[in-house]
This record gives C-alpha cells, sequence and structure tokens, in this order.
C-alpha cells in the first residue's frame, strides 16, 4: 500500500466524519491523530540490517518474518550440539537463534509497517488487528473499515479516535461506548445519533454536553466544532 493510497483513504475517513477534505501529511496525523496509540516501531533485522517493524517491547534482536521463512527453508534453525558447563552457557547459545519476529502478517493484503495482523487488506502502521480493511495506526481492533488512530474497538466504520467502542460510525474521539453514529467526543454512551460532548446517556440525538438542542441549534455549533478540532 502506497502512501497516496493511505492518504486516499484518510481522505475517505475525514469527509465521512468532518465532512471536509484532510489536508495533513502522515506525520502530522501521527502526531495529531495518534499520538497515544501503541503502533509498531521501526528497528532493524538483525542478520540483515534491514528497516522492519514490530510491537514488542522487550525485544532486542530482531528477524523479519519473511527472512526467517527463508532461514527456515534454506539453513534450518537447529544448532550443533555443544558442550554445555552451566546455565550461562545455555543462554549464550540461545541468543543466537533467540530472534523476534517482526512483520508477522497472515492471511492479508497490502500491509505496510504494521505487525501481528490478521486478515486484513490495506493497513497501515498498525498493530494486533483482525479482519479489518483500510485502517491506519490502529492497535487491537477488528471487523472495521476505514479506521483511523482508534485502539481496542470492533465493528467500526468510518472513524476517528474510537478506543474500548464498538458499533460506531462516521465519529471522532468515542470512549467506551456502543451504537455511536455522527457524533464527537462521547463517553460512556449508548445508542446516539448527532451529538456532541456527551457522557453516560442513551438514545439521545441533538445533545451536546448531555444538553438537549434543536437541531438548528445544534448544527450551527457542531460546525463550529468541527473547525476548532481541525485549526487547533
Amino acid at each position: 500500500m502506497t502512501e497516496q493510497v493511505t492518504l486516499d483513504i484518510i481522505n475517505k475517513i475525514f469527509k465521512s466524519v468532518f465532512g471536509c477534505e484532510n489536508t495533513w501529511d502522515l506525520n502530522l496525523l501521527l502526531e495529531k491523530m495518534a499520538f497515544d496509540i501503541k503502533l509498531p516501531k521501526q528497528v532493524r533485522d538483525t542478520f540483515t540490517n534491514e528497516i522492519t517493524w514490530t510491537d514488542s517491547i522487550n525485544g532486542t534482536k530482531f528477524i523479519t518474518n519473511n527472512n526467517m521463512e527463508k532461514r527456515d527453508t534454506e539453513v534450518g534453525w537447529m544448532l550443533p550440539k555443544r558442550e554445555v558447563h552451566n546455565l550461562q552457557d545455555i543462554i549464550n547459545i540461545w541468543q543466537e537463534v533467540n530472534v523476534m519476529t517482526t512483520e508477522r502478517v497472515y492471511d492479508s493484503m497490502d500491509v505496510v509497517n504494521s505487525d501481528t495482523i490478521y486478515r486484513c487488506e490495506k493497513v497501515y502502521r498498525s498493530s494486533s488487528c483482525s479482519d479489518s480493511k483500510s485502517i491506519i495506526y490502529c492497535d487491537s481492533c477488528s471487523e472495521c473499515e476505514y479506521l483511523l488512530a482508534s485502539q481496542r474497538s470492533g465493528n467500526c466504520n468510518f472513524c476517528i479516535r474510537v478506543d474500548d467502542s464498538k458499533n460506531c460510525s462516521n465519529s471522532y474521539s468515542v470512549i467506551c461506548s456502543n451504537k455511536i453514529s455522527n457524533s464527537l467526543f462521547i463517553q460512556d454512551c449508548y445508542d446516539l445519533n448527532e451529538c456532541l460532548f456527551c457522557s453516560h446517556i442513551a438514545s439521545k440525538r441533538f445533545c451536546i454536553a448531555n444538553m438537549q438542542f434543536e437541531e438548528y441549534e445544534y448544527f450551527e455549533i457542531k460546525e463550529k466544532i468541527i473547525k476548532w478540532i481541525l485549526n487547533s
């Protein structure tokens, strides 16, 4: 997946959530939207020195999944038997083959700079995601499409910064909520459509800070909030 394809996906998400096109590059998007997401870090393959990506926080030696499989086929991972005099000898020998596999991508396609991805398509800089399509800067998300800077969420579409939530669409900054659509800044809510800055409420529409507004009032304020998000 090229950088342009990644930006095209982000543009579709921005249009769906904010009603406008994205003007930020990938680095600025990472800084503004994904600053607190656990993302794969850049390391180097211990054997080839090529750049690779891992979601490991403890590993010190790495090998890409492709290079691991290549060595397994061409050389193998068994070592000749040696004399072992103490535990340290065993640990030292183990370190020769104890390398963390990176870019573990299974039954997926168009995956870039990611690790531990299962049955996904069009993924950029994400980790521990499954059964998803067009996801960028995400961690531990499943059954999602067109998702940006989100974590631990499922069955969400066209969303940005959705955490610990499910069944959300066209929304921004949703935390621990279910069945949220066309909303911004929502926490611990259920079944909201077109709401802003709401917490601990259910089955509402056109609410702002847990207060009921008229539809025309709501959209006037929402427009201002979107401009504030994109210009802050």
